[in-house]
């Protein structure tokens, strides 16, 4: 089995799912005697809260090359919005990241989906690293939701979600934005938050939803089992 490094912390609750479900799926294929070496650097989630990218871009700089340095052959970071640094980082190391808009794009062109509404905090929502990826290298139509609801949505994700705390009232307000997305012939939403599956799981919704920590759990998994 390959190794990977994680990098996780924003928010620790994440990061929990990952290294779970990782470890979960990778025993469902070879068993329960054996697992996968993974290793897990949390960040302090105030360098995300912050928002000052030259900070954001030198501290997962420096992890990542502490991961690859430790034995790591890939890296996967365990939240959506931090991977506004990867293009700053990934031609500074020697081994890959694995990006969750590309196990997004391959799940969504997998399904027939191709114009796709995107959930999540304001950064993951309005910047490029995510919804120009998806759009540029994976040819998807990109929808986001009003200015009002951006800002709603950041509100919920950053003082809710992220805290553990998931609410009627969130779980109502992402519910109604599906809904409202089903208006404009949206085939499917991302769901561009690491918490967003927790919070709707199990929920009836308009439309289908790709949920980015599951697919992106699942390509590292991949990655682990590959020769």
């Amino acid at each position: 089995m390959k190794k990977l490094g994680l990098i996780g912390g924003t928010s620790w609750h994440s990061t929990v799912e990952y290294y779970k479900n990782i470890n979960q799926k990778i025993s469902e294929k070879i068993g329960l005697s054996s697992n996968p070496e993974l290793i897990l650097y949390s960040i302090n989630i105030d360098v995300m809260r912050k928002q000052v990218l030259k900070d954001i871009h030198q501290k997962y700089l420096e992890v990542a090359t502490k991961l690859q340095q430790a034995g790591a052959e890939a890296i996967l970071i365990c939240a959506n919005t931090p991977h506004m640094a990867v293009a700053y980082v990934q031609p500074k190391i020697a081994i890959p990241f694995l990006h969750i808009a590309d196990a997004t794009a391959e799940e969504a062109k997998k399904m027939g989906y191709n114009k796709l509404a995107l959930l999540g905090n304001k950064p993951t929502i309005t910047k490029s690293f995510l919804k120009d990826r998806l759009a540029q290298k994976h040819n998807l139509k990109i929808i986001i939701p009003t200015e009002d609801a951006i800002q709603q949505s950041h509100h919920f994700v950053s003082t809710q979600l992220t805290q553990g705390k998931f609410t009627e009232e969130a779980r109502d307000f992402y519910k109604q934005q599906i809904q409202d997305f089903k208006s404009q012939n949206v085939d499917a939403v991302i769901l561009g938050c690491t918490e967003l599956p927790i919070l709707l799981k199990d929920e009836d919704t308009e439309l289908p939803m790709l949920h980015t920590t599951d697919l992106h759990i699942q390509k590292a998994v991949d990655f682990i089992l590959s020769e």
